[in-house]
């Protein structure tokens, strides 16, 4: 009798083994995503050696296309490039100041589109308040908002790990599904979709809180000489800077280099095909294309704009990428165990449920996606599933905004900077903690999104 209520697929024994998942995701958030990669190889150790589970398979294709991509990035930093973009992205923003709101969230957008990363808008942060400040404008209506489109950008871009991880999930679960896509197929859906739910999210900001003159909160502040004068005497920039030619070649590789795996992925004639395990000739899989295309690029970044190798491990876009990668071995191999085992109960249970309501996938994401603060760890985790279970694949990229729930709480490190940097208080974390500055513009732009982006795909793929 207690072996068949401990057998692995027993009702008790599958609600312990979630019991193990969800705490290591809880526990693991708060030692942060080298952390969450650890601390679920304890759950992956439980389920395997105290449920007796088959491990499942780790993500490998997956985590090889991040660190290709990541490597290019990383040298690009060193070689200043990132810089480059940036200052272009501020004679923009000082151009139009009255516009700021507006163009501000669109440009952290566009950056994050470009380079794969929202950490590149960190930099943005100050130049973004002091100009809103020098315009009397309120700096927590485009900072906030540009926050969360930094990491909508994510959704739209064609080598951000998110992007990467759904076409490789796509593509390896083609014979479940009978259909992958492909990164332009994604994108030509995501970047509209995405675009909308930051554009939106920008409208409703241009009216946020009071003006800074009727501020009560603010103008109390202003009474101290101090803080005054720290407002007006310093100022943000980076149009004085000089880069020397080197850091605007490395630019000019690194965008041919995302050009040339968008036209790779939306002609199949153009790659090389070799012989599949049927004796078929099929193309050389994206994967290994932008594998391939990332690390030539980086090496003629490294070899052609002057980078210091030693120090391109120590950038910030290489420290923060493979901290993800980390935390997607982790989370998606734990994961895999557990829904690799129960697949086929799973499928005869929510089947219907899921075919019936599949918004239901949507919100899983949302929930997950803060759970694990990782738009490309949740995706890995919970769309196989969701391609299991039967969703259709079109659904599954329509929904590709709702990978993006870490707003839902301020603890993502590009929120908690935007914080910081605005030195008149606008942007904040409220007194219960869920009134924040965040939450509006984010569950703005996440819905309209999956809206948008669910009416494209059924239009389009």
């Amino acid at each position: 009798m207690l072996a068949s209520v401990l057998a692995p697929d027993s009702v008790l024994a599958i609600i312990l083994q979630l019991v193990v998942i969800l705490s290591a995701l809880l526990l693991g958030t708060r030692y942060g995503g080298l952390g969450l990669g650890l601390i679920s190889g304890i759950g992956l150790m439980l389920m395997v050696f105290v449920f007796g589970l088959a491990p499942g398979e780790p993500p490998i294709d997956v985590m090889l296309t991040i660190i290709a991509v990541i490597g290019c990035a990383a040298t690009l930093q060193q070689a200043r490039g990132l810089e480059v973009m940036m200052q272009f992205a501020e004679r923009i923003l000082r151009a139009h100041p009255e516009r700021i709101t507006i163009l501000a969230p669109i440009t952290t957008w566009f950056l994050t589109v470009l380079c794969g990363t929202g950490h590149v808008v960190y930099t943005m942060f100050p130049i973004i308040e002091d100009i809103a400040l020098k315009k009397g404008i309120r700096p927590e209506r485009p900072m906030a908002v540009s926050s969360t489109s930094a990491q909508m950008g994510i959704t739209a871009s064609p080598v951000s790990v998110a992007t990467v991880s759904l076409a490789s999930i796509l593509a390896e679960n083609a014979g479940v599904i009978d259909q992958a896509y492909s990164i332009p197929q994604i994108l030509m859906v995501a970047i509209p979709a995405s675009l909308s739910g930051v554009l939106l999210a920008a409208l409703w900001s241009l009216r946020r809180g009071k003006d800074l003159d009727k501020d009560p909160v603010f103008q109390k502040r202003m009474e101290d000489p101090e803080f005054a004068r720290s407002l007006t005497e310093s100022s943000h920039s980076l149009l004085d800077e000089v880069f020397p030619a080197t850091a605007k070649r490395s630019v000019v590789i690194f965008l041919v280099a995302i050009a040339t795996v968008v036209v790779l992925g939306a002609f199949d004639a153009l790659r090389p095909s070799f012989p599949n395990e049927d004796g078929d000739l099929t193309p050389l899989s994206m994967n290994l294309v932008i594998q391939m295309v990332m690390l030539v690029a980086g090496a003629l970044i490294l070899l052609t704009c002057n980078v210091d190798n030693k120090k391109i491990a120590g950038t910030p876009v290489f420290k923060a990428g493979m901290t993800a990668v980390f935390s997607v071995f982790g989370v998606a191999w734990m994961a895999d165990t557990f829904f690799q085992t129960h697949v086929d109960a799973l499928e005869a249970e929510l089947g219907d449920v899921v075919a019936s309501a599949p918004w239901a996938y949507a919100i899983v994401l949302l929930i997950v996606s803060k759970l694990v603060n990782s738009q490309a760890a949740a995706l890995v985790a919970i769309a196989p599933i969701g391609l299991q279970l039967g969703i259709d694949p079109a659904v599954i990229v329509g929904f590709y905004g709702a990978a993006y729930g870490y707003f839902i709480l301020p603890t993502y490190p590009s929120d908690l900077a935007c914080i910081g940097f605005d030195r008149t208080g606008t942007t904040r974390i409220g007194k219960f903690v869920i009134n924040h500055s965040f939450l509006i513009p984010g569950s703005i732009s996440v819905l309209t999104s999956c809206i948008v982006g669910s009416i494209l795909a059924q239009i389009l793929l």
